[in-house]
């Protein structure tokens, strides 16, 4: 199990109602991951067992598709849950979306074909092993850098 010092926090990518995302670097291998971390002490019972749940979750599905959990463990001092994850380095089809707008560009239809099939194929997935996907939206698709 990690722990907070073996990772050097980058940049925050993001905010949710009760966690915040990072990109770090873990330290003994240089390698980039993402870091959600969940402020435990302001959720709900029922929350926190969500939260547990999702960690269970990403840690049983393994899909090209979908980001993978790689690590988590509880921080003491600043009292969060930090979920170690796949680092998506061309960041999320909303701010991708944004980019191309403010660019006056289009997506190409081969380009467009492909991020639907990758994700009715992470859905389908999903769905599989009975899993809802409760937050569907172009901020929660991630796009690897080699896209």
């Amino acid at each position: 199990m990690s722990s907070i010092k073996e990772f050097e926090i980058l940049k925050h990518l993001g905010k949710g109602s009760y966690s915040n995302v990072y990109k770090v670097k873990r330290k003994t291998d240089g390698k980039f991951y993402a870091m959600k971390k969940v402020k435990l002490p302001k959720l709900s019972q029922k929350e926190r067992k969500n939260s547990l749940n999702e960690v269970r979750i990403l840690a049983s599905i393994q899909h090209p598709y979908i980001i993978s959990y790689k690590d988590a463990f509880y921080d003491n001092n600043s009292r969060t849950l930090c979920i170690v994850m796949e680092f998506a380095g061309s960041g999320d089809l909303l701010n991708k979306i944004k980019s191309m707008k403010s660019r006056r560009k289009y997506f190409s239809e081969d380009k467009i074909w492909m991020y639907l099939i990758q994700m009715i194929k992470a859905i389908k997935t999903l769905h599989e092993m009975k899993i809802l996907h409760r937050d569907l939206k172009s901020a929660n698709v991630f796009i690897s850098e080699d896209e």
